[in-house]
């Protein structure tokens, strides 16, 4: 019982980072992206707008996608609690229901994980970069968002299905 209890501590304690984190990095991305954007815009003359609202709107758009999911972080870290929970509070589950609970927490943790691997890898390009090179960046960053944003929706309804929940 006391081994249990430890465990248990300690996923409450990495749930809580998990929680955390993606906050203080959510942050940290939006002062980075507002600074950059203030500098492009103080580098910029009349002529440039034009050449750059195509990217610029790009850009808007896999943020968009970002900011539409981000904030499910804290669902995914509440249900894999609640899933968490009903494995250890019903022991008379059968294997194949333990695995498929635990295969749903698995897919929770791996859509979460998503998300921060693409904060993490993104890296728009300066403004005095290439604008072709910088849209087909962004393209690629699209379909990855999209991506993420698939993982994390499709996640979340597999665990709201199994727990009941609409």
């Amino acid at each position: 019982m006391n081994l249990q209890k430890k465990v248990e501590l300690a996923l409450v304690k990495t749930s809580l980072l998990m929680k955390i984190i993606p906050k203080y990095l959510s942050i940290a991305l939006f002062l980075l992206v507002g600074c950059g954007k203030s500098a492009q815009h103080e580098h910029q003359d009349q002529d440039d707008d034009s050449d750059n609202s195509p990217n610029q709107a790009l850009y808007d758009q896999v943020m968009d996608i970002h900011n539409e999911v981000m904030p499910k972080s804290d669902e995914i870290y509440n249900l894999k609690k609640e899933i968490k929970d009903k494995l250890t509070s019903t022991p008379d589950l059968s294997t194949d229901k333990k695995e498929k609970l635990n295969q749903i927490v698995a897919e929770l943790d791996s859509a979460d994980h998503s998300m921060m691997d693409w904060m993490h890898k993104f890296k728009p390009l300066p403004d005095s970069a290439n604008q072709e090179l910088a849209r087909e960046y962004l393209e690629n960053e699209m379909e990855r968002i999209k991506t993420v944003r698939e993982l994390i929706n499709g996640a979340l309804q597999k665990a709201k299905e199994e727990l009941g929940k609409k």
